[in-house]
């Protein structure tokens, strides 16, 4: 996925981060106090560890270990915002640390390797030793944009490029660098599949997203969220690349179908253009989980827009939540929302359903309030919203 939400600059509540782990089968939260991890499915609480020094606002886990990457938002507190502790949960103590004269932006973690952040470069560490092996600049990234692939067969990091729109691939096994004209405004989102050989991007304008094979730079699918422009949260796909989700600002939550088979040539934000005929409904990875296109789509010969395919699925958030990141549970047929107020939401969706399917969460938990009663049964917080 995406990476997860950094929100000390938002926070109206004790959440200052939130973020699911490699495989989505957990999350984490940052905390005013210290940080916390959850179970996905089943719902539950793991453990909440109490820190002093100050909050944590970012909380990078790697798959379900003792081990996680801390930053703190504290300037003078022992998790200063300029440095990375890589922390030992079984030991309750720091096993390392990374300084620097900027603020972090994130840490991405593998097996292997950590990967920091800053305004203006990502810096690739050897876990083993924290030797620095890697150094590569970007254009003002500070968001911290950056994307690792947890596949132990293939190692591929992307991040921002050195122009505005453009994304830097880095393929270790192969010693080889892609570069990617995404967007021609700047970034706002991306994110690798699994194992590494899929990539996708949202420019700031946030309508228009663009699937990538890593390995030779090429687009294969182009997508439409909206008319409006919106900023965009979280992209994540699902373990087979056949879906993605994208959540934005909005409080909407999209899903689309992805074919390997669809390439489509680059054009402006405003519009797609597949080349040669749109696809039928039974050509797509699913033959019931296909994109909705535009009714116009039948005059090809204008504006590219009519040409687009949009999501067969789309999820409304509570306004309140609007700040998200999103992933495919491991459930099936099922996209997990986390939000900003501390609600994760389950949305279920139909894939034997129409194109263009709208509809609220299937059931909402709050996990702050978990935490204040103490463990409470998730079951007895969900809700039904239809």
């Amino acid at each position: 996925g995406s990476g997860g939400l950094d929100l000390s600059q938002l926070s109206k509540n004790d959440i200052l981060y939130v973020g699911f782990n490699q495989d989505q089968s957990c999350f984490a939260v940052g905390c005013r106090t210290g940080f916390r991890v959850y179970n996905c499915s089943p719902f539950k609480e793991t453990f909440s560890r109490e820190l002093e020094g100050g909050g944590i606002r970012h909380v990078e886990m790697l798959f379900r270990c003792n081990i996680f990457a801390l930053v703190g938002a504290a300037n003078n507190g022992r998790f200063p915002p300029n440095k990375v502790i890589i922390w030992d949960d079984q030991r309750r103590k720091d096993i390392g640390e990374l300084s620097f004269r900027h603020e972090v932006k994130s840490v991405r973690l593998r097996r292997d390797k950590v990967v920091v952040v800053i305004e203006y470069k990502v810096l690739v560490y050897k876990f083993s030793d924290l030797v620095c092996t890697h150094e590569i600049d970007t254009v003002s990234n500070p968001k911290g944009l950056c994307a690792l692939s947890p596949s132990s067969h293939q190692t591929v990091l992307a991040c921002p490029g050195s122009h505005k729109g453009h994304v830097r691939v880095e393929l270790f096994e192969a010693r080889r660098t892609n570069k990617i004209e995404a967007h021609t405004s700047h970034l706002s989102c991306l994110a690798l599949n699994l194992d590494g050989s899929r990539l996708v991007t949202a420019s700031e304008k946030g309508t228009i997203l663009r699937v990538f094979d890593t390995h030779s730079g090429k687009p294969l699918q182009e997508v439409r969220r909206g008319a409006q422009a919106a900023q965009i949260s979280s992209l994540s796909f699902n373990p087979t690349s056949t879906l993605l989700s994208c959540s934005s600002i909005r409080g909407t939550v999209h899903v689309f179908s992805l074919s390997e088979e669809d390439a489509v040539r680059q054009t402006p934000e405003g519009g797609a253009t597949p080349e040669g005929t749109p696809k039928s409904p039974d050509e797509g990875p699913n033959p019931h989980t296909s994109n909705s296109r535009s009714s116009l789509a039948v005059l090809g010969g204008m504006v590219g827009y009519f040409n687009s395919q949009w999501s067969f699925a789309k999820f409304r958030i509570p306004e309140t939540d609007a700040h998200t990141v999103s992933c495919f549970s491991g459930e099936a047929n099922q996209v997990m929302v986390l939000t900003s107020t501390g609600n994760i939401h389950t949305c279920s969706f139909d894939p034997d359903g129409a194109p263009g399917q709208d509809s609220k969460p299937t059931s909402t938990v709050s996990f702050l309030e978990e935490n204040k009663a103490g463990g409470s049964d998730a079951a007895k917080a969900a809700e039904d919203d239809d």
